[in-house]
Order: structure tokens, then sequence, then C-alpha cells
């Protein structure tokens, strides 16, 4: 019985049992094809259209010409993923939207999932790959079941205990099921036009989906997918496609068996905006993306070059700056002067345990790239707006820091195998006997270390400011960069620059309406005006629901003899406190944590931080970006929590408390008058 229980766990952590050579052979041939070849499957140019929605309710609030800040998430995956489905998610599209209005929904484990407060809008974002295949092979009635490759997933999902013959079961599946796929294309086992039909369904069903959710004015719902690309030398080159509307639609999603490189999805938009079919990608995990993500070159290698900077911004004016699977602002390496770049960070490659190259891989980063290359006359790729997303594999966000509960269902649904507390007895010693690289001995206690998911955060959330909740009006503050994001809580932020904001009353009803009309927002380039210096109004708003503020930063980087620089400035302090002109630091406000039982000390910190500030290192005529960071006092990390209620002592080498944080798209001071901005 044990050896049977050391050979499961064996099998969980290799990712599949292995069966005859014959079968292993043909599927790594597949892989190999996978990674290397950008045709399996012809594309499909033929456009699809669903019914008009209903008029606006009348009765719903008049648009917000200040605008109003919204949150939602744009990166959300269902059973209709093949990993989803394999991790024991059943909630459909459906019930994600159900989720985000604030219904609770069924946890692949079993147990129910809420968000503390509702969003106001959602994506749900499926891999297009493969899309609902998986579903099919698993339902006995349908044609795709009878394929002998579809015959280990019948009714995989039936019942899901979580242990580790249900785990090893489900990664055997999400092991081998695109390989197997790829496989029978190949060798004319798998009719393409089947699994063709079947995308095209699971997609109608997306769409359909996303619009029995959608109500104008109160709750804002996009059709959007996942496209993802990455080979052996590039990592995760992963984006979120996300449509402006729903009326007219591309019958079939554009992924990685159409081409690889992602330049090709993005000509792909081009032809369907061209046939008045607008969308826009949002890149996510950088961090993971070794260099690959922000390079200097393009995907066959080439100086990148004024065209293709065009090209990119048109297609993605935004980038995922944090969510579950870590941080992409800046990392210690890049940032040794910036106290806070040891923020959530994620180190390893994408599904490796290989570490991640910083250089190319961060959005701090790839906003001085982008000034360089401008500087030499190539164009700026990476002129992008920030947001936050989860990456949820559940349908359900996992965004509390005191109500993590994982992002990948039935792998990652306890504190054991998240490796926040120690593994029992039994389970430490047959996984450390089976697979020695899969655990951590920390402290003498032997911790579980399945795909380093003690790293990854309760994160993210996307804000918008738009003067309704609408498609409309979100869509277009996403295409403006009008946008910002956060770690998980409720913060808004905002910002402006200007140069006639130096007499501005803070206090006055009309700041906002004011600002809007001398200066520009986030996302946005102010051109120089001779020598004038601009003013920078930031201001940020506490979520009520969770740690006061404690500081807003400035941070600003620029280009100095071809080098790039940075300098992180606070702007404003809480609880009275003044920043030290000297070194550009607030004093420390005394906010601490309780680690027994992770109370926070009370009456410190603010709800709101407003101030005007001018950069005291200005230099007239030398482009820059600043962008805003909003810290909260410290709270608790999830990992802590889980420890706690465990009653374990949290592990030494995490940290015990975290600040949750929002930052703001960027504003670029232009010494030119020409912008690379593009304007839907």
């Amino acid at each position: 019985m044990i050896f049977r229980t050391v050979l499961i766990a064996f099998c969980l952590m290799i990712v599949a049992c292995s069966g005859d050579q014959a079968q292993e052979d043909k599927r790594a041939q597949a892989q190999a094809y996978y990674r290397t070849t950008n045709t399996v499957i012809p594309g499909s140019d033929e456009i699809i259209r669903f019914p008009a929605l209903l008029a606006p309710d009348p009765s719903r609030p008049k648009p917000n010409l200040d605008r109003k800040a919204y949150f939602g998430d744009l990166h959300v995956h269902t059973t209709l993923s093949f990993d989803a489905s394999a991790f024991g998610t059943t909630a459909s599209p459906a019930d994600a939207y159900r989720y985000a209005r604030g219904e609770a929904i069924r946890h692949p484990s079993g147990f129910d999932v809420k968000l503390a407060q509702p969003l106001d809008f959602y994506a749900v974002t499926d891999h297009g790959i493969f899309l609902g295949l998986i579903n099919d092979a698993e339902d006995t009635s349908t044609a795709f079941s009878q394929y002998e490759l579809a015959k280990e997933y019948h009714n995989i999902n039936e019942s899901v205990d979580g242990g580790l013959l249900d785990l090893a079961k489900r990664s055997a599946v999400f092991g081998n099921f695109i390989s197997d796929v790829v496989a029978g294309l190949l060798d004319g086992t798998i009719d393409n036009s089947v699994v063709n039909k079947i995308s095209t369904s699971a997609w109608s069903k997306t769409v359909e989906a996303a619009d029995e959710a959608y109500v104008p004015g109160t709750f804002t719902t996009f059709a959007g997918y996942e496209f993802t690309s990455s080979t052996a030398e590039r990592e995760a080159l992963h984006r979120n496609v996300i449509f402006r509307g729903t009326e007219r639609l591309p019958a079939l999603p554009f992924t990685r068996f159409n081409s690889l490189n992602p330049e090709g999805l993005w000509d792909w938009m081009d032809k369907l905006r061209d046939q008045e079919i607008e969308s826009l990608a949002i890149p996510h995990n950088s961090n993971g993306s070794n260099g690959a993500m922000f390079m200097f070159t393009d995907w066959e290698g080439k100086a990148i070059d004024q065209e293709y900077a065009d090209q990119r911004l048109r297609n993605e004016p935004l980038v995922e700056i944090t969510q579950v699977k870590g941080t992409s602002d800046t990392h210690p390496l890049l940032s040794k002067n910036d106290e806070w770049a040891n923020f959530e960070i994620f180190p390893l490659r994408t599904s490796t345990k290989l570490l991640s190259d910083p250089p190319g891989s961060y959005v701090r980063n790839a906003w001085q790239r982008g000034l360089s290359m401008e500087d030499r006359g190539a164009g700026n790729p990476y002129k992008f707006g920030v947001i936050g997303a989860s990456d949820t594999h559940t349908g359900a966000a996992s965004l509390e820091e005191d109500n993590y509960f994982g992002k990948i269902g039935s792998f990652d649904s306890t504190a054991e195998k998240r490796g926040s507390v120690p593994a029992s007895f039994l389970y430490g010693t047959l996984v450390k006997l089976a697979a020695p690289d899969m655990v951590q001995e920390i402290d003498d206690k032997v911790y579980l270390d399945f795909s380093g998911y003690h790293y990854w955060g309760a994160s993210g959330i996307a804000g918008v400011w738009a003067e309704e909740n609408t498609r409309e009006a979100i869509y277009d503050a996403l295409r403006r960069k009008e946008t910002f994001a956060t770690s998980g809580t409720r913060i808004k932020v905002r910002f402006f620059a200007s140069y006639d904001l130096a007499a501005a009353d803070l206090t006055s009803p009309d700041l906002i309406k004011n600002a809007y009309r001398s200066g520009v927002t986030m996302g946005d380039t102010l051109q120089a005006s001779n020598d004038r210096q601009p003013q920078f109004l930031t201001w940020a708003v506490a979520d009520p629901n969770t740690a006061k503020l404690q500081r807003i930063q400035i941070i600003k980087g620029w280009l100095e003899n071809g080098e790039h620089r940075e300098q992180v400035y606070d702007v404003a302090c809480a609880d009275g406190l003044s920043v030290d002109p000297q070194t550009h630091r607030c004093p420390d406000n005394g906010a601490q944590v309780n680690l027994a039982d992770c109370s926070r000390t009370a009456n410190i910190g603010s709800g709101e931080l407003k101030t005007l500030w001018q950069d005291p290192n200005f230099i007239p005529g030398q482009d820059a970006f600043y962008y805003v960071r909003v810290l909260e006092n410290p709270v608790c990390r999830w990992s802590t929590w889980d420890a706690i209620r465990a009653g374990k002592t949290p592990r030494s080498d995490l940290p015990a408390t975290i600040q949750e944080r929002a930052w703001s798209s960027p504003i670029w001071y232009s010494a030119t008058t020409q912008q690379n901005n593009f304007v839907n």
C-alpha cells in the first residue's frame, strides 16, 4: 500500500504516469512540434453575429463627466480552459459572472467562495487553444469523447477529493492533453473540423454568457480569451484579448496554432479592426518571461523600428503589473535604491523551476527601454498603461489576504498544498522520497513545493476611471490608459500633470474638472512648454474594508548619458507627517502588525491622501515618465493567515506581512511635439 502511494506521488510530481514507450515518443514529438511550429490548425476568417443587446435602461444614472473609479478583473478561467478543467474546475462562464456580482459559487475542492465586495466588471478569458475540447473529451455523450485519446478523460470531474490519487490523475490530464490532441491532428486520427466545431461552440457559449450577465450601468462584461505563446527560447508570451463589443466577432479565437509570434496576433487584430471589430491585447506574467516580453528586438531578432512600435502600441496599450503569479512592477536587482521593490516577487520562469532573468521582464524596466528606443528614433513600443488581474482558474478571483483560496482548484486549495504550513509527516515523507525537488526544508520542517505556490499572491484588480459602468465607457478608459492596478484592495488613485495647477485649491469641488481641463491624466503624454515645469496632482482614497494608507510615491524614470535612471519620491505622508526634503522619504508612521493574531495598530494611517508635487530634479527638455505607487499600512500576508489558523509558526523565508498597494499608469513628459498614442 505504501509503495502504491509513493508511486502515485511520483506520478504527480513528474506530471504524468508513463505509458508504453511508443505513446511517450509520440507525445514527445507532438510537444516539440507544438513548441516550434506556427500552424497546426488552419484559422478561420469567418465573422459571426450575436443578437443585439437591449437598449440601455433610461433610469440608470447619467454619465459622470469627472469619471468614477470602477474595479474589475479581465483574466479569468473557467472549466472551458483545458488546464482549469484538469484542476477540477466545473464553474462555467455564467458561474464566474455570478461570483463577480457577489454570489457564492462552489470551489473545485467542495467549499463555497465569495467576494467580500462585488466587482464592477469582469471578463472570462479562457485559453483559446482547444477551447472547450477537454469538456467534450470528458462528456461520454459527445463524438469527440469516442476518440481513443479521450477515454482516459471520461467523467474525470465526477469526484474531486484533492487526494494524491486524484491529483496524480489530474496531473496526467494536464500533462498529456495538448500533446495527445496535437499528435492526433498530425497523424490524422483526429479530424480538424471536429476540433474547430467544438471550439466555435464553446466560444459562442462564452460570448452568450457575457451578454446575459451584462447590465449596463451596473455590471459590465466583455468577450475575451487568452492567447498563449511560449517556445523553448521565449517564455510566457501570453496575452488576454478583450473585445469592445459582441455584435460582430470572429468565429474562432486566434491562437498559438495560427502563429506562435505575437506579431501574427496583432496582424489579425488589425484585420478585424478594418472590419470594425475593435479589440486590445493585455500581456501578463512578464516577470516569468526570462526577458522575452520587453526585448529590444522583434520575434525574428531584428531591431525594433517605428512600424513595430506603432503596431504593438495600437494593439497592446496595457499590461498586467500584478496577478497571482507575482508582481511585475520592478525587481530588487533592477531597482537597488527602491526599498519597496521586493514585493510579491515570483522569481521563476513560468511553469519551470528556473530563475527568470529580470531585465526585459519587468514593467518599469520596459518603460525605461522604451525611452531608450525612442531616443534612437526607433519609436516606443512600451508606452503602455497598467492594470491588475487574478489569472484565477476556478472562475473566482482570490483577492483577499485573509481569505485566500489559491488559483488552481484542487491543486492549491489547502495551506499544506500551498506550502504555507508544514506538510503532514506521511504526505511530506512520501513526496520527499518520490520527488525530493518538490519539497523544501525550512527551519527543520518539510514544506511542499509543487510549483512555487508559496510565492503566489492574493492579487490583483484592474481599476479604470470612466464616465459610467458600460462596455463603451470602460473599454474606452482601457484604450486611453486611464487605468490603475491594485494588489487586491480597492484603493482609488488619481494622477494628473499640468502647467496650470500651481494655484489649485485641493479642497475645491471643481478640482478634478479643472485638472482634466488644464492638463493630462494617467496614460497620456504632457508635451514640453518652453522651459516651464509641470505640476503633478495625485490623490488616493483607501479601501474602507482594508488597511489605511501610509504614503503616496511618485516614481520617475529617465535617461542620462544613455543610461537608465530612476528615483522614488514620497510625496504625501499619512498621519500629518512630512516628507524629508533630503531623503524624499516619509518618516515611519509606526504602523505594526501583531503576528499572534494579525491585528493591526489602531488609529494610524489615512483614509485619503492628496497633494500637488513638482519634480525637484526636473530638467527641461529631458524625456521622462512618472507614475504613482500608493502604499497601505502593513497587513498579514495570506501565508501568515494560513499558519496562524493552523496553529503553526509562519515560514521564516516568506514575508510575514506585506504592504498592499496601487500603481497608476504613467504620465510621460516629452520634449518633442510628436506623440506615439493610438486613439480609438
